[in-house]
């Protein structure tokens, strides 16, 4: 029990939200999380849900999704290690604005309302920290609707390629293939871009034939980001 309080402590302090605490709030809040394991695609809560607890991410990766009566979906987010989420019912008293799920294997803390509350009244950088990741969050939200609005298919699927590219490829030398460290359905992606998933389906096809990825059930390797950048009309350099 010592050694699991003294791995949480060490984790919130390198998770941004709780690094202005001291040493012994931080211990204090680290007794207070609950661990929380997802099995690959297990939903951690629907939208709708009642919320009592924020959620931090310890490894892997969870999905924020936004569903509609039809069935489709939008994914305007992939949450990693260090990042949090589920903040927001517990300001408003609302319940939950979005689906979260499992894209692998994860483990997550849970941190209830109660002590959530009461780090924020005392802390007020974890205050400016949670209205930082909410802009955030917004302007990403800003962004897809833009993107939805304004943009082909066609140069939506490549800008959403070259942003995986950067937050998650891996590439074992220059000028090598860069793998997009995800396994994502062709589904997950048309989440992402907000289309069907016949339409990414075309849309890969194309990318394939143009030489741009490359695909193998589902691994995605970018061959040639600059090409792709260029057709999602991003230039500036990773």
């Amino acid at each position: 029990m010592w050694c699991s309080a003294m791995i949480r402590e060490e984790f919130l302090q390198g998770v941004e939200l709780f690094q202005s605490l001291d040493s012994e709030d931080r211990k204090r809040l680290a007794a207070s999380l609950r661990r929380r394991p997802l099995k690959k695609g297990e939903v951690l809560f629907r939208k709708g849900d009642e919320g009592s607890s924020l959620y931090i991410v310890r490894s892997g990766r969870v999905k924020i999704v936004l569903p509609s009566e039809t069935g489709d979906e939008v994914s305007p987010a992939i949450l990693s290690e260090g990042d949090f989420f589920g903040e927001m019912a517990l300001l408003d008293g609302m319940p939950r604005s979005a689906d979260a799920v499992a894209l692998e294997p994860s483990e997550l803390y849970a941190l209830n309302r109660g002590d959530f509350i009461s780090f924020l009244i005392n802390n007020e950088d974890a205050i400016k920290s949670v209205f930082s990741y909410l802009s955030l969050r917004l302007r990403r939200t800003d962004d897809l609707l833009e993107d939805i609005c304004f943009l082909t298919i066609s140069t939506r699927l490549a800008r959403r390629l070259a942003e995986l590219a950067e937050n998650y490829g891996q590439q074992e030398k220059a000028g090598e293939p860069i793998e997009i460290n995800l396994k994502l359905t062709q589904k997950d992606l048309a989440s992402m871009v907000g289309v069907t998933r016949e339409s990414i389906n075309k849309e890969l096809r194309v990318l394939r034939e143009k030489g741009l990825v490359s695909t193998e059930g589902n691994t995605i390797q970018i061959l040639d980001l600059e090409r792709l950048r260029k057709r999602a009309h991003l230039y500036t350099a990773l």
